[in-house]
């Protein structure tokens, strides 16, 4: 018997292997990721090829590693043996260039407020005028470390003033009240010694309220910058750019000592070494509590009350006297002084855990 075909076609055979898949796109492909085969890395093809991939971030810098103060010039990695050499020399040279626009600025005050003028045919402003203007030379070397931190270093401005990145205002506060009373009964006593013969001390005469206000607001306004700033230069500065080739706090602190002492002028040995001393003692103290409170709140201190009673004797701010003429039994009650403070210092900042290693990252500390 002959088997009539079907009119449509013949039927399928069921144990045939299931036909080849269609070459139309796969129902789950996102065009996005279709037109950047290279984002699904080795499933850009093959049988995973439709599947979208994980996006791909990069990996977060590594954390800086703490440091101690004298080395945070190293801290961003990017420090180079001749980066403290530039930025001593742009350090060098903005002081220059600060003490010139102070100068000009002066003369062309004193010119539109028709000053006098001496033999040499500059503007003069009397003791407390060109005194003013010394302070204020010295308190713009402040914003120059800052910078040249920045620039020749490439590091941030703030890890000159400590491992917090930042100055500790509290911490500066504690130091200041603590050697509030030191530096008191210090220059009390210094103040009953007998005076050298031939010092001048017997002329003294008072200056009047008037003259002694402005003198006094003078010094209140610029002295705690002019002292803040001598310690970035020197406590700051300085150690930091040694302490960027070496690792010991304690050659990182010396070279700034009689660099210190020889800014103040030559006068008497006993007043260097006072000043080396000093200079010593607050290095050691910037290290140890990681920033430079709390040698600015000793060099704010002694200066204020200095030039604080200066301000109150006729000719004493326009003298030329600095620390570095003190005489023998005032530079032992000054070491005595500094002792007793460093000793305190260093008992509170242990007592209140205040870090002497740090990343720089400011809100840090305390």
């Amino acid at each position: 018997m002959t088997e009539t075909p079907s009119p449509a076609g013949p039927s399928p055979d069921p144990f045939a292997p299931p036909p080849p898949p269609s070459p139309a796109a796969p129902p789950y492909a996102h065009p996005p990721y279709a037109a950047i085969p290279d984002a699904r890395g080795p499933y850009a093809s093959g049988p995973y090829a439709h599947f979208t991939p994980y996006p791909r971030h990069p990996l977060p810098p590594p954390a800086p590693s703490p440091l101690p103060y004298h080395r945070l010039a190293r801290l961003t990695g990017r420090h180079r043996w001749w980066r403290p050499l530039a930025g001593t020399g742009l350090v060098l040279a903005g002081g220059v260039a600060v003490m010139l626009l102070v100068l000009l600025g002066g003369q062309v005050a004193g010119a539109l407020l028709d000053r006098p003028v001496d033999r040499d045919g500059f503007r003069v402003w009397g003791g407390v005028g060109e005194t003013g203007f010394g302070l204020l030379s010295l308190a713009l070397l402040l914003p120059v470390v800052l910078l040249a931190a920045r620039w020749a270093q490439r590091r941030p401005a703030g890890t000159v003033s400590s491992v917090a990145g930042r100055l500790r205002w509290g911490w500066l506060g504690r130091c200041t009240a603590m050697g509030l009373p030191l530096v008191a009964v210090a220059f009390g006593v210094m103040m009953l010694l007998p005076s050298p013969a031939g010092d001048g001390s017997d002329d003294m005469r008072w200056v009047g309220l008037p003259d002694f206000l402005v003198g006094l607001a003078m010094v209140c306004a610029l002295v705690p910058f002019q002292a803040a700033a001598e310690e970035y230069v020197f406590r700051g500065w300085l150690t930091q750019a040694v302490g960027a080739w070496l690792r010991s706090p304690w050659l990182a602190i010396l070279p700034q000592a009689p660099l210190f002492a020889a800014a103040h002028g030559w006068g008497t040995p006993w007043g260097f070494a006072d000043l080396m001393v000093f200079a010593l003692v607050v290095g050691v103290l910037t290290v140890r509590t990681g920033g430079l409170e709390a040698a600015i709140g000793l060099h704010v201190l002694n200066n204020l009350l200095a030039m604080g009673v200066s301000a109150a004797i006729v000719g004493a701010l326009a003298s030329e006297e600095t620390a570095a003429d003190m005489d023998w039994m005032s530079v032992c009650v000054d070491v005595v002084m500094l002792c007793g403070y460093a000793a305190l210092v260093l008992r509170v900042a242990g007592r209140r855990g205040i870090e002497a290693v740090g990343t720089g990252a400011a809100g840090a500390g305390r």
